[in-house]
């Protein structure tokens, strides 16, 4: 039994040790497969460009394709030369430049050989938008090539949120998206809106575009903001172009511009690199309906007979899956399967769907932290010795709300800092009473028996200081 025992633990301990013996090489091998589309952020210099080529080169070995699926394995070009790569940019270029350089060519990598599933979603998912895309570009007379913008920016996703809380399909901040007439409050996040926020977007292009007349900085000032790029402009002695002024921007809006070139030649180049043509996300037929009265889109969707999800991506600016009671009627996209069951039953469906749910929303909507909904903005701009808590009792807010409507990610203000502020419309109402009144005090009335010790020591007798009567 002993030595039974002992030839066990033996072959226990034999096949331990080979497990500690796999080379370094294949452990790099599998951990470039985890590798996800994000990490295209951290690749903006020439010594991280070479790791990650580096590492490509490692995973064309035998060892690599024993793991795979046969289903797998396919070849992948990756030798071409920058001579060639850049003749194949000359070829595409419009009115944005497409520059070449070694940063560029970092990016042409990634996208054609070490992350080929993110460029394979990219080609299922770019014709769902780029028709929306293609016809508001040509509205406002940009360059079409601007389209391929919205992948580095949400990977065509809608529905995207960045860490520091930009969204949508062109990744608006709220105050920008504000700005350029995106409706956001509880309900509804209108930078989620494909049709809204690309005429948005176009907008904002065209202006950035009118303010550097260079459309790589206009560009790199849609990522960072115009600010930055012009206290890059400065620091850089006033160079005029995107790579003179390269190293004075901020670390990811470097490598933004480099990865705009590097999609537009991926997708225009998809045979040269092997990629094949798998198909293409589609919406189902739908059409458009008027509301402007609450709707719950669960109950709607099976009324109508259609599944909730469909109403969902027809309708990605519906946030919680209901619009509220509006004076503006509201435009929502609903399966043409759902439209013919409508025609049939529209009162029913519309009444059934226009009271579930709706007290318990409205309570959600008024009650959450950060909730715009039913408020009015004002803007405090941060005075000395201020700070969050006692903002926050001055309007009769919550410091969790402050946080929310301005990105802060702790209590840490400056003086001179503007906050957006939400109140209701009771308390908007009395601050702009309080601030109007303020600089008109009314006079404060001085009893009579005071005017005497008032006036005698200087001089001065009790009638001027009441004041003569008015003559009118």
């Amino acid at each position: 039994m002993r030595r039974g025992l002992l030839f066990l633990l033996a072959i226990l301990g034999i096949h331990a040790v080979s497990a500690q013996d796999i080379p370094d090489e294949m452990s790099l091998q599998l951990d470039s497969l985890s590798l996800a589309a994000g990490d295209t952020m951290q690749v903006d210099s020439l010594e991280l460009a070479a790791a990650e080529q580096e590492i490509l080169s490692k995973e064309d070995t035998a060892d690599f394709v024993y793991f795979a699926a046969p289903a797998d394995i396919e070849y992948i070009p990756g030798d071409d030369s920058p001579s060639l790569i850049r003749d194949r940019l000359a070829c595409i270029e419009g009115e944005i430049p497409l520059h070449y350089n070694e940063r560029v060519h970092a990016f042409i990598n990634y996208f054609t050989v070490k992350d080929r599933d993110y460029t394979r979603l990219m080609m299922r998912r770019k014709n769902l938008y780029f028709p929306i895309f293609e016809r508001y570009l040509a509205k406002y007379g940009l360059p079409d090539e601007l389209k391929y913008l919205s992948i580095i920016e949400s990977a065509l996703n809608p529905r995207a949120v960045s860490r520091v809380s930009a969204v949508g399909l062109w990744q608006f901040m709220s105050a920008t998206g504000r700005f350029y007439g995106l409706h956001q409050d509880w309900y509804l996040d209108e930078r989620m809106d494909p049709e809204k926020a690309t005429d948005a977007a176009c907008r904002y292009l065209r202006d950035l575009y009118r303010m550097f007349n260079d459309w790589e900085l206009a560009l790199a000032a849609y990522n960072t903001g115009p600010g930055n790029v012009k206290r890059a402009i400065r620091r850089s002695g006033y160079k005029k172009t995107f790579w003179e002024i390269y190293n004075y921007l901020p670390r990811e809006t470097r490598s933004y511009v480099p990865q705009f070139v590097a999609m537009i030649y991926t997708l225009n180049y998809l045979d040269q690199h092997n990629f094949i043509d798998e198909g293409e996300e589609m919406l189902m037929a739908a059409d458009t309906m008027m509301v402007n009265r609450y709707i719950h889109f669960e109950t709607f969707a099976k009324l109508t007979g259609i599944c909730l999800e469909d109403m969902q991506k027809l309708n990605p600016s519906v946030k919680h899956n209901a619009l509220p009671d509006t004076q503006k009627p509201y435009v929502i996209y609903v399966p043409v399967l759902a439209k013919e069951q409508l025609e049939q039953n529209r009162v029913a469906i519309l009444d059934s769907a226009s009271k579930v749910g709706k007290k318990e929303l409205e309570m959600l909507a008024r009650n959450t932290p950060g909730s715009t909904y039913g408020r009015d903005r004002i803007v405090y701009k941060v005075r000395s010795g201020d700070v969050l808590g006692s903002i926050a009792l001055r309007y009769g807010v919550r410091v969790s709300d402050i946080k929310k409507w301005n990105n802060l990610s702790s209590n840490t203000i400056r003086v001179g800092q503007r906050l957006n502020i939400w109140l209701k419309p009771s308390q908007s109402t009395a601050v702009v009473w309080h601030v109007h009144l303020r600089p008109h005090p009314r006079p404060y009335p001085i009893p009579k028996r005071m005017l005497s010790s008032l006036g005698t020591p200087f001089g001065i007798f009790p009638e001027s200081l009441r004041g003569s009567p008015s003559k009118s």
